[in-house]
């Protein structure tokens, strides 16, 4: 069996990035570096938050049908490239996207067995509050995100599991829970099942003599 898509997405400054940073400190997930035509923040990495790109390049990358999911979000381009997350899930591998709410949407479509989960701010008040001492956008901008986060919450009953990011560490809890659940379903046990049912003739001959000694006497 291949291995399992996991989709994470929320409003903008419910704190994605940590938590998926904390996840994957704590167990073995492939992730897939999105795509995008926003500039990098202070601190990101290309290659390794994002693929930073002009906006030909990513939409010659998607004229070619080399996107999973794409969204344009507060004027940027955002996708994840198809190519590795499918080699990775022929590997076996679970794989774990960190992507907008609508590109989360476009994947339930095309991969309808990948788990979504939705990360959930304590409140909108609480949002607004975190995007403002981030101090990476202006007021009106601020304003658009949280019309934009409004739609976004309306629309999570459409995901697998809700998160709420309020302690952080106990939303990383929720998410492990979450990939463990995922991981035991009856269908991906399969190997578990039939060792299972294995015995080992040598150690229950000797458990046999054991039980003998001790229950049935000996005629030595």
């Amino acid at each position: 069996m291949g291995g399992r898509l996991f989709v994470m997405t929320g409003a903008s400054g419910v704190g994605k990035g940590t938590v998926r940073a904390k996840v994957l400190e704590r167990t073995r997930l492939f992730y897939s570096v999105s795509m995008t035509t926003r500039p990098p923040r202070p601190g990101e990495r290309d290659g390794v938050d994002y693929y930073f790109v002009d906006r030909a390049t990513f939409e010659l990358l998607l004229r070619e049908d080399g996107f999973l999911e794409h969204a344009e979000y507060v004027g940027h381009l955002y996708g994840t490239p198809k190519a590795p997350v499918e080699r990775a899930l022929a590997r076996g591998e679970d794989v774990l996207l960190e992507i907008e709410v609508q590109g989360a949407l476009q994947v339930r479509k095309k991969v309808p067995e990948a788990v979504l989960i939705f990360l959930l701010p304590p409140s909108l008040s609480e949002l607004k509050r975190r995007l403002v001492y981030r101090g990476k956008d202006a007021p009106e901008k601020i304003e658009k995100r949280l019309k934009q986060a409004e739609w976004e919450i309306r629309n999570a009953h459409l995901f697998d599991y809700v998160i709420v990011n309020d302690v952080l560490e106990e939303a990383v809890a929720d998410f492990l829970a979450i990939l463990t659940a995922e991981r035991r379903r009856t269908p991906r046990m399969g190997a578990a099942l039939e060792k299972a049912l294995k015995r080992d003739k040598d150690l229950e001959a000797e458990l046999d003599e054991i039980l003998r000694r001790s229950y049935g006497g000996t005629r030595d």
